[in-house]
């Protein structure tokens, strides 16, 4: 075993989404369903700048990104780092000013991603299919908010009843 056994933490759903809030998560919706039109993993992402932090640009949606494996025969193209990657170069206090939205919890390394640009906020569709890093986030001070929302865990239950062996490899599992 390359890491030992550790208990993870799924963030509860929130009870009051904020319209922005919904409102950026559907450009990371249709990324995953793009993404999965495309025989790919059905996870999007999306990063905005936060209204009222003095280095946004008021709730702009800088890019986004879908999960990119599959297609691309890549091993890091997660719907969080096509994100990023689209975006390119920003300053670190744009990332500092930004929700990073995603489809489903992070993996360890787009949490790892997360942290190293410092986006401080990150806004989940789902959790219930998959855990990820949040414990990472969370012990480096990142607000999560979990929408908990029914098309993003349908999006990855068909995909994972379709093609277990991608999912698992994506996730790093045997």
């Amino acid at each position: 075993m390359l890491f030992p056994e550790t208990t993870l933490t799924a963030t509860p759903p929130t009870k009051e989404p904020l319209t922005k809030d919904l409102k950026n998560m559907e450009v990371a919706i249709q990324q995953a369903r793009l993404g999965f039109e495309e025989g790919g993993i059905p996870i999007g992402g999306a990063l905005a700048s936060r209204p009222k932090t003095s280095f946004s640009a008021d709730g702009k949606l800088l890019g986004v990104g879908r999960n990119k494996r599959i297609q691309e025969g890549s091993p890091t193209k997660h719907g969080e780092i096509d994100c990023l990657e689209n975006i390119g170069r920003l300053s670190a206090l744009v990332y500092k000013g930004c929700t990073m939205y995603t489809t489903l919890s992070p993996c360890t390394m787009c949490s790892g991603a997360i942290v190293l640009f410092g986006i401080r906020r990150v806004v989940l569709g789902e959790n219930t299919t998959f855990v990820g890093g949040e414990d990472i986030l969370i012990s480096r001070g990142v607000e999560i908010i979990n929408l908990d929302l029914t098309e993003c865990k349908e999006l990855m239950i068909k995909f994972t009843e379709a093609a277990p062996e991608v999912w698992n490899e994506d996730i790093g599992e045997e």
